[in-house]
Formats: C-alpha cells, structure tokens, sequence
C-alpha cells in the first residue's frame, strides 16, 4: 500500500515513459484523474479513460508516442512537507515552458489559471 497517490501517480508515468510504454493502469481516484486531465489537456499526454473492472476502477493513461513529451515530473507538496503558494507567488517552470499543478479552494488547475483567478492553494507537481 502506499501513502502518497499523486506520488503514485507521477512514478508510474515517469516509470511508463522510460520503459516506453504506450499505455498506464493504475489505481483509481478523483484527484488522479484530475491531474491526469490536465496533463492530456497541456498534451503531456495522449489520453484518459476510467475502467470499471468488477468492484474496483482504474484509471487508464495513454502516453504520448513523443519520447520527450514529458522530460520531467517533480512532486513538490509531500505528505510529510505541505507548499502552499499565494496567487502572487505561483512560480513559473521553465520560464513558462513547463506547468505547474496546484488544488486550489476552486478545484485542480494549472498554475496559469489560477494566477488569471488570483488564487493560491497547494502546490502539487511542476512538469515540462
């Protein structure tokens, strides 16, 4: 079992993407899927779909055929160390190249549309 799923999450993706794998299953949950969502919708990657395989459901990832979609995923609020970040202060990665993954009191969004809104919140993972 394990303690972090959006840790989970970036592992099995990093992992996937080495291993050039075309497809993702793992675990299902609402936050996963919706990082996952944002990650399809910046063209990280290729897809998301939620399968329903007897009680429990998966989510199913399709990574993208480009090997340097996705050169690196860093976790930056860990269990054991929250960041949380005002609207002014959102950092940008990559000089604004890469995203930058927040939950804010509004929902999961990348850090451009959360400084359009002026909303802070937690800092989840910083991708390019």
């Amino acid at each position: 079992m394990f303690n972090d799923p959006i840790s989970d999450l970036l592992t099995r993706i990093r992992n996937a993407s080495t291993a050039r794998k075309s497809v993702v299953v793992m675990p299902y949950s609402k936050l996963k899927e919706q990082v996952a969502g944002i990650l399809k919708d910046n063209g990280f990657i290729a897809g998301v779909n939620v399968a329903q395989d007897g009680g429990f459901k998966s989510l199913e990832l399709s990574l993208s055929q480009d090997p340097e979609a996705i050169t690196s995923l860093i976790r930056v609020s860990k269990p054991g160390r929250r960041v949380y970040t005002a609207a002014k202060d959102i950092p940008l990665v990559l000089g604004g190249r890469g995203l930058v993954i927040l939950s804010t009191s509004s929902g999961v969004m990348t850090g451009r549309e959360a400084r359009k809104k002026g909303l802070g919140g937690e800092l989840i993972c910083k991708v390019w």
